[in-house]
Formats: C-alpha cells, structure tokens, sequence
C-alpha cells in the first residue's frame, strides 16, 4: 500500500512523531511511503524508508496529486499547518480535490491519521 506523507513546515517534527508512534506499522514490507521533498528527507533521516518527491512548493503536492488520480497512493497524511500562509495553497486545494474525487482517505493532523492507521491495521 503506497501512502503519501506531506506536511507544512510547522508540522514536520509532529509528522515525524506520529510515524515514530506508529512505527511498526509503517514499517511493514506492504508499506511503501511516498513524500514532498523536505518532509520525505526528515522522516529518511528518522530511519523510514521513504521516496521523496519534490518539495511542495516546486510541484510535489500535484506529484502525488497525480498518484492518487492514477490509483497508486492509496492514503494522503498530510499535515496542514492551518494558521500559516502558503504561496502553493491552489496545489494544496487540488491535491485535496483529487483524494476526494478519487475516494482516497486523507488525514490533514495527527487525530484523524490515527483512525486511518487504526482502521488500515484492522
């Protein structure tokens, strides 16, 4: 199962807590993790395997846009930083618009992450 992880700068440590948290499930060999650039290289540096794309400012939000509109990525954690302005937030709405056009579950904090790691891990 291919899960995207993203998450705004205010959020990256939180993001790499949370797949701390839940380690053992994101660890599995059915687990492959996909992530914008800047957060996919902290959780490489965390010890997570993990394909980093490109930072989502440059297009990594609508490279995993498109994995989810081709059926490959089958969840989107991505932790939004809510009270922070940012300049890529069209790539943000589509990439939000494309999971759900495309019924792909996705997490925007840890709360709801947890439910979706929960529910996969049933």
């Amino acid at each position: 199962m291919e899960i995207a992880i993203i998450a705004h700068d205010g959020k990256k440590e939180e993001m790499v807590k949370f797949l701390k948290e839940y380690e053992d499930f994101f660890q599995q060999d059915h687990i492959q993790l996909i992530a914008t650039g800047t957060t996919g290289n902290k959780v490489k540096n965390a010890g997570f395997k993990v394909e980093p794309y490109l930072s989502g400012p440059i297009g990594g939000d609508a490279q995993i846009a498109g994995r989810v509109a081709e059926g490959k990525c089958k969840m989107v954690l991505f932790f939004r930083d809510p009270l922070e302005k940012h300049p890529h937030e069209p790539d943000v709405l589509m990439l939000l618009r494309i999971c759900d056009v495309h019924n792909v579950p996705l997490a925007s904090n840890p709360a709801s992450a947890k439910l979706l790691v929960k529910g996969v891990s049933v």
